[in-house]
């Protein structure tokens, strides 16, 4: 996808501000990761002044050309109302492939910067170098690792989160029990790839999903936490407000889990299978599973009764426990992750899948955090972490 600025100011800072416009490239290869595409983004500046932005949408577009190096060439060619962008610079997060490289060379860019190297198909360097072959009739000077941790951490991060996909996918699953199949998902990316387990005694073999804001490569050790137990008929997606409200108020690691029977987690067939205590000693060994003690337990009001079993199954591992109000309604409150329809059914594709919502007696009004209740409820939790 491409896109020539409405207003093409330039920046406060603008000669030569590297980081800065590495960063605005950053903010359209997240874009793209919204999208469902690899995360690549990429802006043409001029003199200090943004002429383009674009990003990758070779699915999109069902495209091979569709980069973001492209997009943003051909953004600023008609901003320019010309295919040659001399005295150009072009900022990527990742380096250029070589039909990329080819490209920038034929524009005759001045210069092009990258964020990440990619070993496997970089043609500026890493691979092989088109830009330093004299041979070629224009040279384009290449800087590379301009905030290349941020854009390589972001493209890990939506290759984590692929490879867990496909893994869970391959996971067997028991004859009683259904699993909502991964495309449901794909209108909802998650921040933090989701992580599996079926190791837990008291799962008895099915699977069990959950959030961690820790990267899943740091090796987190045993250490507090706060816990966010999403309320009756939601699932992790729909606490992601008081997710985001914790990390803003200073919390080093947030875990949420899909119950048994909600979000991505197995859906056993029989109601039966949701005793409360079932549900208590999945959690209870979850949580020393992933090394998370002490904790602060956030729970919906709708999972009060759950919670409070949970912490007197803790004991001394859990500090407090912080009850969170759910209001009706659609959830569009401005935090953009209200309970809307589309998120709420997404686990839900038929009734075979629904034996968690009818044991817990799920009602039809939807409910959902508001960000003001998630900005209360994070204070709370983090005045008794502190302790």
């Amino acid at each position: 996808m491409s896109s020539a600025p409405a207003d093409a100011a330039p920046m406060d800072d603008p000669a030569g501000d590297d980081a800065a416009w590495m960063a605005l490239a950053l903010d359209e290869a997240r874009a793209a990761a919204a999208a469902g595409e690899v995360p690549v983004g990429a802006v043409l500046v001029k003199d200090g002044v943004l002429l383009a932005r674009g990003r990758n949408a070779p699915l999109a577009l069902r495209d091979p050309t569709a980069h973001a190096e492209v997009a943003a060439l051909r953004a600023a060619a008609q901003a320019l109302d010309n295919y040659r962008l001399d005295g150009c610079t072009l900022y990527v997060t990742l380096e250029p492939c070589a039909m990329c490289a080819g490209a920038i060379l034929h524009a005759r860019l001045a210069r092009v910067v990258y964020g990440a190297p990619d070993p496997r198909t970089g043609a500026a360097g890493s691979v092989v170098d088109l830009f330093a072959d004299g041979r070629l009739n224009h040279q384009t000077r290449v800087d590379g690792d301009v905030l290349g941790s941020a854009c390589g951490a972001l493209l890990q991060q939506f290759f984590l989160v692929r490879r867990a996909e496909a893994r869970a996918v391959a996971q067997p699953l028991r004859d009683d029990a259904l699993r909502t199949p991964v495309a449901r998902f794909d209108a909802l990316p998650m921040p933090w790839p989701p992580q599996y387990t079926s190791e837990l005694p008291a799962l008895d073999g099915l699977r069990m999903a959950w959030l961690d804001t820790a990267p899943a490569a740091s090796n987190v050790p045993a250490g507090p936490a706060c816990v966010c137990l999403h309320g009756a008929g939601q699932w992790s997606h729909q606490v992601l407000p008081l997710v985001a409200a914790l990390q803003a108020a200073g919390c080093a690691r947030v875990l949420a889990p899909d119950l048994v029977g909600f979000g991505r987690s197995d859906k056993p067939k029989r109601d039966a299978w949701h005793a409360p205590q079932r549900h208590r000693d999945v959690l209870d060994q979850w949580l020393a599973h992933v090394g998370a003690a002490p904790v602060v337990l956030l729970a919906c009001a709708s999972m009060r009764a759950l919670a409070e079993a949970l912490v007197h199954a803790l004991g001394p591992r859990c500090r407090a426990l912080v009850l969170v109000a759910e209001q009706g309604g659609s959830g569009d409150d401005g935090d953009g992750n209200g309970d809307d329809e589309g998120a709420r059914a997404a686990p839900f594709p038929d009734r075979g899948h629904e034996a968690a919502l009818r044991a817990f007696g799920h009602a039809k009004t939807p409910r959902h955090v508001g960000a003001d209740e998630a900005r209360r409820a994070a204070q709370e939790a983090m005045g008794y972490l502190a302790t």
